[in-house]
């Protein structure tokens, strides 16, 4: 049996990031700030992208949503586990159901600058973020070994096209984004560390599959960019203008940064998901 210790270690380490994240973005005057200037920004993004950033989130429905649980479970059982079927469509219910309870009960959004509009009303954690990658954890995880790098292939770009565009259609903040990605992460290593427990994931000795290995690291290589990316934005345009003129006036570039960081976040919460299953299987 493969010690289940990993994935409670980095759920542990996906708590402390939801808490991190939502006291810096959302208890801080230079948080919120500088969120704000990035929706700003959003408005200066071409007309084109908005519409494609709209259309994108708004066929993530219920009734899609509910094709995704049942073509999941569906993988599992054709597999003959009722476990795994159970354990992946745990990861995207309980993501919604998580999801919806911190934004709406438990999570308040401080009026610490001035907003009006439905721009002061809390959105964190993203929503459609948490779906995208619920749906693709929930995925990785049934999908037979062979076949983890196909999957990964097709649903990571939409995966992580899905936070970046809750912000240019002003749906999100960075934060939300980041905050939903850290619970789908924690919610898919519990139940890895649930299959785990249950004896059912054992070590794969086969060889290295070439295409799952040159997609990992095309998509390692994409999220180091789009953290360098953002953080030369932010970073030149704060020792350039000062914070105050940054989020006064260059909010474009605010937005830029976020979207990056937003892209960067999803690609991560992915890779780290993949490397606790590194040369791990399920029976």
């Amino acid at each position: 049996m493969v010690p289940a210790r990993r994935w409670l270690v980095v759920a542990a380490v996906c708590a402390v990031v939801l808490v991190a994240v939502y006291f810096l973005a959302v208890w801080t005057v230079p948080g919120q700030a500088l969120e704000n200037a990035a929706l700003r920004g959003a408005d200066e993004a071409a007309a084109r992208d908005q519409a494609v950033a709209d259309d994108n989130l708004g066929r993530i429905t219920v009734y899609s949503l509910a094709v995704a649980v049942v073509l999941v479970g569906l993988v599992g059982l054709l597999r003959r586990r009722a476990d795994l079927a159970f354990a992946a469509v745990g990861v995207i219910v309980a993501g919604q159901v998580v999801t919806q309870v911190l934004k709406r009960f438990v999570l308040p959004r401080p009026a610490l600058v001035p907003l009006t509009g439905h721009y002061a009303e809390n959105s964190l954690p993203s929503g459609h973020t948490t779906i995208a990658m619920t749906v693709l954890f929930a995925a990785l995880l049934v999908v037979p070994y062979r076949w983890r790098g196909v999957t990964l292939f097709f649903l990571l770009s939409w995966a992580v096209g899905i936070g970046a565009y809750t912000v240019t259609a002003k749906w999100h903040r960075l934060s939300d984004t980041l905050a939903a990605d850290a619970i789908a992460l924690g919610l898919a290593c519990v139940a890895s560390w649930w299959l785990a427990r249950r004896g059912i994931v054992r070590r794969h000795d086969g060889p290295r599959r070439v295409p799952r290995v040159l997609v990992v690291t095309i998509a390692a290589l994409g999220g180091l960019v789009f953290f360098a990316l953002g953080s030369l934005l932010i970073g030149a345009a704060l020792a350039g203008e000062g914070y105050a003129e940054t989020v006064r006036g260059n909010a474009w570039v605010v937005y830029l940064a976020a979207t990056s960081f937003a892209s960067a976040g999803s690609i991560a919460a992915a890779l780290v998901f993949l490397a606790t299953w590194r040369r791990r299987e399920i029976a």
